[in-house]
């Protein structure tokens, strides 16, 4: 790394507003993982939640800064909080356990905010969150200050808020254009306005949060990063509220592979890339599209004769990055059918996961049977593998026993053993198809009320011996509360029944248990 370049800091919200998007809430477990991850990645501040919102992000928030915040060489770990002193107070103690905490609290700054929403003069706005910050610092060295929709914030206005919240003892302040609706040049402009006009402006970071409402979230940054913002949120594979947020991947390799123009670096893992945006794809059940840049399917594929030709010539000629250098390569080989449990192991734990030695037995025996049915077990097998065990839920009912009968004149059965303890209960249900019937027969074994909202089944690799990997999202019947559930099968309706299981298991564990959020949506 040449030493002569700028840091950028990364600042990873997606367990926070990547989280608030729709269809990606996950559980502790979950978050968790995806927070070791975003650690080996390398992000410099990791947003773990919004403790105040529910007792469940609070704990959340909680462990994260224990188990992953604590740890050498640990990121910074923030929580968010609104310009409140409830929210303040509760934030501080959710993430006091980190070897570096920071308390990132917000407000709204543009006119039709502090009219319509806050009904606050600026006046106020300002004596507010310089009392806030103040608070704040009082209990963490390192507080974040945001200016909810900076973006159509007046800029004198925004000079004197940020002004007085850095004199209060701000360390970062944080430009969002919260609703995705700045342009690149004029979002430039703003950052070099502040920059020439806040005179402590040199005592804190400036930061950017950038919405993807226009599709420019990640321009947006950049063009900041131009101007002198040294900290970039962002969240992987660009999940969020509405259209997303800023891509994490797309910001970081914009940075790595063009340092001649920026002239900038940050100290992220990029070969960590890929692994991560397939786990946070794995576990919200949103994959990204095929042409999306850096980590989708077809990022380094060349369809073009043109394109082949040159790249097997030279790969510069095409490629202006490895996929190497993202962590992407392809469909390896793994581990065979005569492959002992200790090398197992060790391949396992060289993935990143951390298993419990009942998880790596269970993981072990599955791995054995599935080399048994392929003739070929790639990486990619491994990992679907190792999830479906790593974030099941625990196991109150499980499947003994799954008959289909199905096809062109034959109407679509399902009968379903399923097994909790020393009970056994036996149903059969008729259906549009041969996994709506294990759905309907499921239901009825189990007593349950249940509307199903998605239904997604991918191909983990290539070949008719595939692994199917399905991921199921339903809710009791008049409830709002979802779960998931996910299984894989080298019979894809056997993975469909394993992910419907997977998800009552979670909803008789969770039931009860899901809290509404208090107040409003953070909005940042």
């Amino acid at each position: 790394m040449e030493t002569n370049k700028e840091r950028v800091y990364v600042f990873d919200t997606t367990l926070r507003d990547g989280e608030q998007s729709p269809g990606c809430s996950l559980n502790q477990r979950e978050k968790l993982a995806v927070a070791h991850q975003l650690a080996r990645l390398g992000v410099d501040i990791m947003e773990a939640g919004f403790p105040i919102s529910s007792p469940g992000d609070f704990d959340s928030v909680r462990r994260i800064s224990e188990e992953v915040g604590a740890r050498p060489n640990a990121p910074t770990i923030a929580g968010l909080s609104r310009a409140r002193e409830k929210d303040i107070t509760v934030c501080a103690d959710a993430v006091r356990a980190a070897t570096k905490p920071r308390i990132h609290t917000f407000i709204a700054t543009s006119a039709i905010h502090m009219e319509h929403k806050l009904k606050m003069t600026p006046e106020q706005v300002v004596r507010q969150s310089v009392e806030m910050v103040t608070l704040a610092k009082s209990f963490v060295d390192d507080v974040e200050f945001s200016l909810e929709d900076a973006g159509r914030t007046d800029w004198t206005f925004m000079v004197e808020i940020v002004e007085a919240t850095i004199a209060a003892g701000a360390t970062t302040i944080n430009i969002p254009d919260t609703v995705g609706y700045c342009q690149p040049a004029q979002f430039a402009a703003q950052i070099r306005h502040l920059r020439e006009n806040c005179p402590n402006i040199a005592e804190a970071i400036i930061a950017v949060h950038c919405h993807n409402d226009l599709g420019l979230a990640v321009a947006n940054t950049l063009a900041a990063v131009e101007e002198g913002a040294r900290q970039v949120e962002c969240t992987v594979n660009g999940i969020g509220e509405r259209a997303g947020n800023a891509s994490l991947e797309e910001i970081v390799m914009n940075l790595k592979t063009r340092p001649d123009y920026f002239k900038v670096d940050t100290q992220i893992r990029t070969e960590e890339l890929y692994r991560t945006s397939r786990l946070i794809c794995d576990l919200t059940g949103s994959p990204v599209q095929p042409n999306k840049a850096i980590v989708g399917a077809n990022a380094f594929a060349h369809e073009a004769g043109i394109h082949q030709d040159g790249v097997l010539k030279h790969s510069a000629t095409y490629e202006i990055m490895t996929p190497e250098s993202v962590g992407w390569t392809g469909e390896g080989l793994i581990l065979g059918k005569h492959s002992g449990r200790h090398a197992f192991r060790k391949r396992v734990e060289s993935l990143g996961y951390e298993l419990a030695p009942e998880e790596i037995d269970s993981a072990f025996d599955r791995f054995k049977i599935l080399c048994d049915k392929k003739k070929e077990v790639f990486e990619e097998d491994l990992i679907a593998l190792v999830d479906d065990i790593f974030f099941k839920s625990v196991a109150t009912w499980e499947l003994a026993y799954l008959a289909v009968n199905s096809g062109t004149d034959a109407i679509p059965t399902a009968t379903v053993k399923l097994r909790r303890g020393d009970e056994e209960i036996a149903e059969a249900a008729q259906g549009d198809g041969p996994v709506d019937a294990a759905f309907k027969a499921i239901e009825r074994a189990i007593g349950e009320d249940v509307e199903l909202h998605d239904y997604r089944l991918e191909s983990v690799t290539g070949g008719r011996d595939a692994l199917g990997r399905v991921m199921v999202a339903l809710t009791r019947a008049g409830s709002t509360h979802q779960v998931k559930g996910r299984a894989v099968h080298t019979d894809v309706v056997t993975a469909s029944a394993l992910a419907y299981i997977t998800a009552m298991n979670h909803l008789q564990v969770q039931e009860g248990l899901a809290e509404a959020r208090e107040g409003e949506t953070a909005g940042v």
